[in-house]
């Protein structure tokens, strides 16, 4: 137990540094975004009024985003560049960060906690394990970029 609260600790900090870091950056960026020549385009009706939404209803989203992957990061950046007041975005934060290093902490030493029995064990096993997870891998990543060539490849055509 001391093992997971010592890495769901170490978790926290670092998520808090990140993802902290990540709403200061998108705070500058909309800050900058404000005094350039975008500024005009960013104070629109429509603009103005999905930054409130976001400054008054965007704490939930910025905690849930915690637990999927790939949105954590353009749910913070976002929260920063339409300037959601900190007593909103902290507490989405600290409770989503929690969220995010216990389901790690937890999840991620019983991955390597098996990973390290199965090569304790059966050595063969484990790295047939870990070569075919990376195959998989390989082949998810030829496939996207293959699908993702002929799309651009069909979009150029309809556009002769």
């Amino acid at each position: 137990m001391d093992k997971i609260a010592l890495t769901a600790g170490a978790l926290y900090v670092i998520v808090l540094l990140r993802a902290g870091g990540t709403f200061a950056v998108g705070w500058l960026a909309g800050a900058g975004a404000r005094r350039s020549r975008f500024a005009g385009r960013i104070s629109s009706p429509k603009f103005l009024r999905a930054e409130r939404a976001i400054q008054r209803w965007g704490a939930p989203v910025v905690a849930v985003s915690f637990l999927t992957v790939g949105f954590q990061t353009a749910a913070n950046f976002l929260a920063g560049s339409m300037r959601m007041p900190l007593p909103r975005y902290l507490p989405a934060l600290f409770l989503g960060g929690a969220a995010w290093a216990l389901i790690y902490a937890t999840a991620g030493l019983g991955v390597l906690e098996v990973l390290r029995r199965l090569f304790a064990e059966q050595t063969a096993l484990g790295v047939s394990a870990v070569a075919g997870l990376l195959l998989a891998a390989c082949g998810v990543v030829v496939y996207r970029r293959r699908r993702a060539t002929v799309s651009l490849g069909d979009t150029a055509a309809e556009e002769s």
